[in-house]
């Protein structure tokens, strides 16, 4: 911190609670109040060097009584003019980072320009704040943050522009300078997560952002205009820009999760709090930096979650579910599960904004051309050099292809995963479930497990569906990339409806006679038993069925694991119906002409439909 003094005399103030008063010879003819303090003072060295106090002298008539001039507007309060009055009378005053901007508006205030005396205290302010303030960085922000309580002053001076154009220029001059800075050592480090989420620890290693944490002191006005200046330089990589916001937001945006539990709006307070944060918010939103990448997923649907709980603007929220799409492979379940506020209907989470973000992933990974562009005429003749460019084109084109395709592999998964945390939701609509399941192209799930899972949790969750919305629910699962583990629970669950459990049945049998080769196969022990109409009917429900009984091998073969027979299946359903029938036939010429399936499932349907038929005799 730089350091500056004024003055040679040793004069010295003397103060009291009420009146303050100058040790001279000299009776005083000068009463200066500011602010509900007095000074007894003398004009001559005062009206010498401060134009207004001699405007002001001139329009009081004369008295023999020291002449009062009440100063109420007096910017910097008492401490910045006993600086200018100590100036004045040639006292030593000592000018730094932390009260130049107050002495400067107070010195602006008196008028103690070169027009009433060569030096005068502006001129020697502003020496000092060019040559030594502006050098320094600390110094520029502790300057910069003190111009916050002369917010009209320091703008119209040009102290608070001249601060931000000098943090700018020292970041661009060195934007990937290896240098710890002050605040680090001194914070310790931490970093808080603005949605709640557990705090990380920085190691203490180099940190190539070395600005960003200073930076993050200044308040979201100053600090908005000076990453303005400093991205509109280019020369800052975006994600040292993207490191930085985090910082910030990590610092200033707080444990939000309390206002879900504080939604009473007539508290002013809260209010006011709420909405400050909401616009600090939106402009860390508003300076994320355009490339893809520049910031983590995880702290974009970290803001995502912010702006759902403070009620933030639909366009920042938009804008988020936007670029949250384009990286959506780097997401967890967690950082996908975005609490609503207060909803009306009752929903835990809001499934509209994740619906949002896959249709902008579905939108980012359009497959490029099968096959590149081909010259016709001459060109088709002789190859070119531009020819080869076109190849280099459409070789880069089918590695970003590949990638895509990975990243859908990779979003299947965590919609899958997601799907089983809201289908938990007591409130959440079927159509919303099949939406997001169905947000995500069939050729990105390689296998329906997790899925089925989903609609497995969802059913036991909502036991008020009728059979033709678990129908249409069950529509979305594709049985045949099942593995065996979920068939054998899918043959044993209640819930689903009753196409399924015979889809399951025949797919399992078809695998398992391309299994044997074209011979016919013996039937798995899970279809056998559902195929036994000699054996007991459960009792037991969806809701009954142990925890352990739950997706492993193990769990089906305790003695806990009761096997529902299909009979009873039939006998619960009004029988297939035609389409289904169609489905199944068309099914089966597939698969016989891909394996060669002897008879052994037209054997099993035998088994079926006379059951069938005698179910709806009964009924």
């Amino acid at each position: 911190m730089k350091f500056m003094k004024l003055g040679s005399r040793p004069d010295t103030f003397y103060t009291t609670e009420a009146v303050r008063s100058v040790s001279s010879e000299v009776s005083s003819d000068l009463i200066i109040q500011v602010k509900g303090s007095r000074y007894l003072l003398h004009k001559f060295p005062l009206l010498s060097k401060c134009l207004r106090l001699q405007k002001l002298c001139s329009e009081t008539s004369e008295s023999s009584q020291p002449q009062l001039v009440q100063l109420h507007d007096f910017p910097g309060g008492v401490e910045a003019f006993e600086l200018c009055a100590k100036f004045c009378y040639g006292i030593t005053i000592t000018l730094s980072a932390y009260n130049i901007v107050s002495i400067r508006c107070a010195a602006e205030y008196l008028q103690m320009t070169e027009e009433a005396e060569k030096g005068n205290l502006i001129y020697k302010l502003e020496v000092f704040f060019n040559s030594c303030i502006l050098h320094g960085w600390r110094d520029v922000i502790v300057t910069l943050q003190s111009t916050k309580a002369f917010p009209l002053w320091s703008e119209d001076l040009g102290i608070t522009g001249r601060c931000i154009e000098a943090l700018a220029s020292k970041v661009l001059s060195h934007p990937s300078k290896v240098s710890l800075s002050h605040s680090y050592s001194r914070r310790g480090g931490d970093d808080v997560s603005c949605n709640g989420s557990e705090s990380h620890r920085h190691k203490p290693t180099t940190n190539k952002g070395w600005w960003g944490e200073d930076l993050a002191e200044l308040g979201i006005d100053l600090y908005w205009r000076t990453m303005i200046a400093i991205k509109s330089g280019g020369k800052v990589p975006t994600n040292l820009i993207g490191d930085a916001l985090r910082i910030y937001a990590s610092q200033w945006l707080p444990n939000i999760s309390k206002y879900i539990e504080k939604q009473d709006e007539s508290d002013s307070e809260l209010g006011e709090v709420t909405t400050r944060h909401r616009l600090m918010l939106e402009s860390i939103v508003s300076l994320l930096p355009a490339e893809r990448g520049s910031v983590s997923c995880s702290f974009l649907l970290k803001l995502l979650k912010a702006a759902n709980i403070l009620k933030a603007s639909s366009s920042t929220k938009t804008e988020l579910a936007r670029r949250i799409g384009l990286q959506l492979e780097e997401a967890t379940v967690g950082d996908l599960l975005v609490p609503f506020l207060s909803s009306t209907n009752g929903m835990i989470y809001d499934v509209d904004v994740v619906m949002t973000i896959l249709e902008e992933f579905m939108l980012q990974g359009q497959s490029p051309p099968t096959s590149p562009p081909r010259n016709k005429g001459k060109f088709e003749r002789q190859r070119s050099r531009s020819a080869e460019n076109i190849d280099l084109e459409f070789q880069e084109r089918r590695r970003s292809s590949s990638a895509s395709h990975s990243c859908k592999l990779k979003v299947a998964k965590l919609v899958d995963a997601y799907l089983q945390e809201i289908a938990k939701d007591k409130n959440l609509p079927l159509s919303k479930f099949i939406a997001i399941a169905e947000a995500i192209p069939e050729f990105s799930r390689l296998d329906h497990d997790d899925l089925y899972k989903a609609i497995d949790i969802y059913l036991k969750g909502h036991l008020e569906l009728n059979k033709s919305e678990r129908k249409r629910l069950c529509r979305i699962l594709d049985c045949k990339k099942l593995s065996v583990e979920a068939c054998m629970h899918a043959a044993q669950n209640e819930m689903l409806p009753l196409r399924v459990v015979v889809q399951v049945l025949f797919f399992e049998q078809a695998r398992a006679a391309m299994a044997g080769g074209g011979q016919a196969a013996e039937l798995p022990s899970n279809i056998k038993a559902l195929l036994a109409g000699h054996k007991t009917q459960s009792k037991a429900t969806a809701s009954t069925i142990p925890s352990q009984d739950q997706w492993s091998l193990s769990g089906l073969k305790s003695p806990k694991s009761n096997l529902s027979t299909l009979k009873m299946k039939l006998a619960e359903d009004d029988g297939l119906d035609d389409n289904f029938q169609d489905e199944t036939q068309k099914s089966s010429t597939k698969t016989k002409s891909v394996s060669m399936i002897p008879n052994r499932p037209k054997r099993m349907f035998s088994k079926l439909w006379p059951i069938n038929r005698s179910a709806s005799e009964k009924n």
